[in-house]
């Protein structure tokens, strides 16, 4: 089974070509060869690359790009806008791009915080006609997609970074494990899978972040290691660990069997977003 990252971004140098709409904590760039060339440095095979939504807002071209030049490597994922009325021919569009595997809501002050929201469940609506998921950003509103996913039951959701708001510098906040158990809450959806991408950032040690392994087993036990999918959040997380330390801390540990590492850190990524890298 391949190692696959769920989550990692790629971004150009701020160019008028294609300007930065914001700014992201991390190197001045990382395109596309040096995310690779990262991953090949410590045997990670692929990745869901997600399209930074702090650099490029809704534009995803430069990850198409990136894909197409490496598909072996990356599948896709880009946000889109839950209050635009075209969303759903937007997200049709993207099914037919070539390693296409979802789309993400940023469900901050912009989004709405009714579950019902037309333009939120156009989007889960749309996503599950095409056969793919949603990525939600959603700490602080974990309720609020406990709801989404128990109106939209086909739709196939995934809970970004623990549900959890994470730092971007150290330290690791005091109580960043608060929401605990409205993370496993969310287990009850059978449709919603999470990320366990960025948790060695909530860690209080060094280097193999030991404390985190208590907090992540209770989010195994409630969602099961086919619905749970290990990854870096690389490059949100620089400031805080290196990329082979964010890999390592997964592979090092004897919390995991042979067989459950496999599933967390490649085998469910390949399930819940039906591409495998070939």
């Amino acid at each position: 089974m391949p190692t696959i990252d769920v989550q990692v971004h790629a971004y150009e140098r701020n160019h008028p070509g294609r300007p930065w709409v914001g700014t992201l904590h991390g190197p001045a760039e990382v395109t596309g060869d040096q995310m690779v060339a990262a991953m090949d440095a410590v045997g990670v095979d692929a990745a869901v690359l997600v399209s930074p939504f702090s650099m490029y807002g809704y534009d995803p071209s430069y990850a198409l790009e990136v894909q197409a030049k490496h598909p072996r490597k990356f599948c896709l994922v880009r946000p889109v806008d839950p209050n635009d009325p075209a969303v759903a021919d937007t997200i049709a569009d993207w099914a037919g791009k070539p390693g296409t595997v979802g789309v993400r809501i940023m469900m901050r002050d912009n989004v709405s915080t009714d579950p019902a929201d037309p333009g939120i469940n156009r989007v889960l609506s749309a996503a599950a006609k095409h056969g793919m998921a949603v990525n939600l950003l959603c700490w602080g509103r974990l309720e609020q997609a406990g709801q989404m996913a128990a109106r939209n039951p086909d739709t196939q959701i995934v809970i970004d970074h623990l549900g959890l708001q994470q730092p971007f510098e150290p330290p690791a906040p005091p109580d960043g494990w608060v929401d605990l158990p409205k993370v496993l809450a969310l287990a009850a959806h059978k449709n919603v899978a999470i990320k366990i991408s960025g948790a060695c950032t909530l860690s209080h040690e060094q280097f193999p972040y030991n404390d985190i392994w208590q907090p992540l087993g209770r989010i195994f036990d409630a969602y099961g290691l086919d619905r749970c999918m290990w990854g870096t959040d690389w490059t949100r997380a620089v400031g805080l660990l290196t990329y082979k330390q964010g890999v390592d801390a997964f592979r090092v540990t004897d919390r995991l069997s042979d067989s459950d590492r496999a599933r967390l850190m490649g085998g469910t990524v390949t399930k819940i977003y039906g591409w495998l890298p070939q």
